[in-house]
């Protein structure tokens, strides 16, 4: 057993766990850690950002991406609070994320020292587990817990703080093999009673969604749905888990769906929600499948046992894990049946026809432009979104074709789709990334383009430039009707502020300028910034202000 520093025997740890990359704001309270990764900077990436809150959203799009845990350090304090928006998306999308934090020395504790929390309450709401690690020979083990509890079950992040100095005194300690996974297994009289079910339904809808999927997952997903013929739409940001040309694609439920996607659904007489958690988002405020007993005869699939019952009384509950359910229903000889499969490829159309490009009177078509995208972009592109009224356009008429090309945040935080872009370029150099982003979004996460630029990461972002944080100005003009109060933003020129950092800028000020200006951001093979001069109007597809 090796005797050094409790900081590399973290560094070890994690190396052992398959850490690929680590995202960080620098802090004097985790120096030993910084260190002892220079000595591993040729098997873990430091990817250095300018904010923590972007720091920790690369660390959870990372999570989102690969399945592992993504690591996010910070430093105690204000890089602990600043930080906590990552955490609380990685919870509400239940992606496997682990942040370290540096804490003050043990002997200064309880006293309120320099910028000291008591991190274990602080994220006792929003992470899986939190932890403080004060004995420097269970670092391994705490490691491992971490990145088994991030994992498994329902998949979360996980937060440890690291006293200063602990992480610097020499201790031996056992080098431990990587944490295990675990996968929940459908009971064989749950898989029967789905069996039963499933045969005498007429109009079943099978709704996709969570975390914890894996290419195999998707593949046996894709193999169950062919072989019955069932419609199959996704939850809420999980357009990618079914290809969204399939004839039985039906579309996504969430934020304005598809008016005659929500009636199918509602008039389904067996809704098999597959993964999802059926939060307010996915359910629309709780109307498409009412709480706490929804009208539609519901089967709710999940690895976590405690998401089973907790909002809705299905009438059959499957603890099982995607990839293990997955793989039962591939393998069952199913047989098709064809009126489900007539249902599915009307559900299809009507999916087509709601993603066809719409008529804007003002400004710049954000349908027109991602139909382009739609068309232009490789089927492997990933693309990414924060939150705000420009992501509906995104959701709306940008089609997903596979596995792992969406990532966005069902917490609905704002500031996530260009730091989840840079992570998504960190570990997939060779697909293109695209990041759509509003224009009160964007500021959120703009100093990121320093970081783009540091770490040559050439990703393109697309600002829905209207002068407003518009979801908020929607609501306030429904509410409070020419009342305009804290919702009209003064921006830069966005084109000019991206090449002051050496990047690529234009602006776009008419919808058909737009393919010129995307292909010019491709070509200069740098971080691109692209204005949308959009309308403040035009707040939603087919809404106007």
């Amino acid at each position: 057993m090796p005797v050094q520093t409790a900081a590399r025997h973290l560094v070890d740890a994690l190396t052992m766990n398959g850490v690929s990359h680590v995202f960080c704001v620098p802090g004097e309270s985790y120096l030993a850690v910084l260190d002892a990764l220079h000595d591993v900077r040729d098997r873990i990436k430091l990817i250095v950002c300018r904010h923590e809150a972007s720091a920790a959203n690369m660390a959870e799009a990372y999570g989102k991406l690969t399945g592992k845990p993504g690591v996010v350090m910070v430093t105690r304090g204000p890089g602990a609070t600043q930080g906590a928006v990552g955490v609380h998306t990685a919870f509400q999308d239940s992606t496997p994320m682990i942040m370290f934090i540096g804490q003050v020395a043990r002997d200064m504790m309880d006293r309120e020292a320099f910028q000291e929390i008591d991190y274990r309450r602080m994220f006792a709401s929003v992470a899986k587990w939190a932890g403080q690690i004060d004995v420097a020979s269970r670092v391994g083990e705490y490691v491992n817990r971490a990145f088994a509890t991030a994992m498994n079950g329902r998949p979360g992040p996980v937060v440890l703080a690291l006293p200063e100095d602990m992480l610097t005194e020499e201790v031996e300690a056992p080098a431990l093999p990587p944490a295990p996974r675990a996968l929940a297994a459908p009971d064989e009289r749950a898989f029967e009673r789905f069996r039963e079910l499933l045969g005498g339904a007429e109009r079943p809808f099978l709704l996709v969604g969570g975390g914890g999927w894996t290419a195999d997952a998707v593949r046996d997903l894709k193999t169950f749905v062919e072989a019955t013929g069932l419609p199959v739409g996704a939850s809420f940001r999980s357009k990618d888990l079914f290809d969204n040309l399939h004839q039985q694609y039906a579309g996504d439920v969430g934020i304005a769906p598809n008016p005659k996607l929500a009636e199918r659904l509602k008039a389904s007489d067996l809704v098999i929600a597959f993964g999802p958690r059926l939060g307010e988002m996915t359910t629309s405020g709780y109307t498409l499948l009412e709480a706490p007993l929804a009208k539609q005869p519901l089967v709710h699939i999940h690895a976590g046992a405690e998401e089973l019952g907790r909002v809705y009384a299905p009438m059959l509950a499957i603890l099982a894990s995607p990839e293990a359910m997955a793989r039962a229903l591939a393998a069952e000889p199913w047989s098709i049946d064809q009126s489900w499969l007539q249902q599915a490829r009307e559900a299809h159309a009507d999916f087509e026809a709601f993603s066809r490009p719409v008529e804007v009177k003002e400004g710049v078509n954000l349908s027109e432009v991602l139909s382009f995208l739609d068309r232009a972009l490789p089927k492997d592109a990933i693309v990414t979104n924060g939150a705000g009224n420009f992501a509906g356009w995104l959701h709306r008429f940008y089609r997903h074709k596979s596995f792992k090309t969406q990532l966005a945040p069902t917490s609905g935080a704002m500031g996530y789709g260009f730091p989840a872009a840079l992570a998504a370029k960190a570990v997939l150099p060779h697909r293109d990334v695209v990041c759509v982003a509003g224009d009160g979004d964007f500021m959120m996460a703009s100093s990121e383009l320093a970081t783009a630029m540091h770490h040559d990461l050439p990703v393109i972002v697309l600002i829905s430039n209207n002068g407003t944080y518009g979801t908020i100005r929607m609501h306030q003009e429904r509410e409070y009707p020419g009342r305009v109060s804290g919702t009209d933003l003064t921006n830069p020129d966005f084109a000019a502020f991206a090449r002051s950092f050496g990047a690529f800028g234009a602006t776009v000020t008419r919808t058909e300028e737009f393919p010129a200006a995307f292909e010019a951001a491709q070509r200069s093979g740098k971080p691109a910034v692209i204005d949308l001069r959009t309308s403040p109007r035009e707040i939603a597809p087919g809404k106007r202000l």
